[in-house]
């Protein structure tokens, strides 16, 4: 069996999208012919934790955990608060407070690309010395956070060992890059650090079609498309949707900068003229959403039919989009999420329930959406084609429920595409060639 390192900040206990991909590509890496081998920190700082996702990490799977210093943990010790999630908050339009700001101000001052900087030294010298001791066939790096680059980069040119980088994630083109207040120099230095990984990298991944026509513009290094995706294997139990109540649900991270409050005025107004959909609708939130969004629902006059689950692990996520008549995914109001594929999308698929997207109509979800047969993406403003996809939902409630499929809401396509198990098939095979090429 080959092996492959994979240089990740983001492994259970920790939860959320960027351990679930890696996770799952571990799980199903084994059948392709590959040993996944895990460098990770042992003592991250994590928005959440979801100790159920350990149980998808496969018995083949070396695990590699060293300590790693960062800022983060300080501000944590000096004000008791998580400074990545005040970081989000702050990002997403929250209050910033003097603490706050100071500490974005140091972030983006003195930790190029980011916080967890600190660890790329250490990191390089103690997988040096490893390597030579248990070699490899492929090293690989994911990010954000983006000093996991500079880790494999500097790995890969000591060792000879080919490198590919997988950006879940871009780098100065995601959205929050404008808020981060750099200075002109930090900028051309975030850009040169962006420009010598994708040059550097053996190959480069990307999780969007659009992600991928922008790094195509920047490097001549081959850039592959493989997307998140969804693992059947979760939904084998999940359960069936709630056919006694209409209900809207939203998995994840609900940020205010993603409220679709033309949809609660849609749900309102619907309530308001029809008593039965006012007693059957249910609006189920399970992640954390941000208090402006439980305050529109409310302001809606939708407080009742409300239920706000806060953070929820992976497979209670999963049952509550399966027990769901529609799932609802509203993007950010940034223009870079045109280009975002959010993880969440994949497993809504997975769910195989009719999906209310709210976002650019000519982005690469509206894309993913349209091309399975899955739904429908509207935009934030768009009234009209809001409120016709929930009367023709409520309808094909009413007379049995909503699904999938040649006599359901949607027609449905080719979801399997993409399930966990074949994106790590087109991950090994990738891994194969870089490998065979070397």
């Amino acid at each position: 069996m080959k092996r492959v390192l994979v240089i990740t900040y983001y492994w259970p206990p920790a939860g959320g999208s960027g351990v679930q991909r890696w996770v799952k590509f571990s799980k199903y890496l084994p059948s392709e012919g590959w040993q996944p081998v895990i460098y990770t920190p042992e003592n991250p700082e994590m928005q959440s934790e979801d100790s159920s996702l350990g149980a998808d990490v496969p018995p083949e799977a070396e695990i590699i955990r060293r300590p790693i210093t960062e800022i983060y943990s300080l501000y944590r010790r000096l004000t008791g608060k998580s400074a990545s999630r005040s970081q989000v908050n702050m990002v997403n339009g929250g209050k910033k407070s003097l603490a706050g700001r100071l500490m974005m101000w140091v972030r983006g001052k003195f930790f190029v690309p980011d916080p967890r900087v600190s660890w790329v030294r250490p990191s390089v010298k103690f997988l040096k010395k490893y390597l030579r001791e248990h070699p490899v066939d492929v090293i690989v790096s994911t990010g954000p956070p983006h000093s996991m680059h500079l880790i494999a980069q500097k790995v890969s040119l000591a060792t000879g060992i080919p490198w590919i980088s997988d950006f879940r994630d871009p780098w100065t083109k995601i959205f929050y890059f404008k808020h981060l207040h750099l200075s002109p120099r930090t900028v051309r230095k975030h850009q040169h650090l962006e420009k010598s990984v994708l040059d550097d990298s053996k190959a480069v991944i990307a999780v969007s079609p659009l992600v991928q026509e922008e790094f195509h513009e920047m490097t001549s290094t081959p850039v592959e498309l493989i997307t998140n995706g969804f693992d059947p294997e979760d939904y084998a139990a999940a359960g069936s949707p709630d056919k006694e109540f209409f209900t809207i649900c939203h998995t994840g991270q609900f940020a205010a900068d993603g409220n679709p409050d033309v949809l609660w005025k849609v749900l309102a107004g619907k309530a308001a003229s029809d008593a039965q959909f006012a007693k059957l609708l249910r609006i189920r939130l399970a992640g954390v959403s941000d208090e402006a969004v439980l305050n529109s629902i409310r302001e809606a006059g939708l407080g009742d039919n409300l239920t706000d689950l806060g953070y929820v692990n992976h497979d209670t996520a999963i049952k509550e989009q399966c027990g769901a008549s529609i799932l609802i995914l509203p993007l950010r109001k940034e223009p870079e999420y045109r280009a975002t594929l959010p993880g969440k999308l994949f497993e809504y698929l997975g769910a195989r329930r009719p999906i209310l997207g709210i976002g650019q109509t000519d982005g690469a979800m509206a894309r993913v959406v349209s091309d399975a047969g899955a739904g429908l993406t509207a935009g934030w403003d768009d009234e009209s084609a809001i409120t016709a996809f929930i009367d023709k939902a409520w309808k094909s409630f009413v007379e049995g429920g909503c699904k999938l499929g040649p006599d359901g809401l949607f027609p449905g396509g080719n979801i399997e595409a993409y399930s966990r198990k074949n994106t790590a098939a087109a991950l090994a095979a990738l891994l194969e060639k870089i490998s065979c090429h070397e």
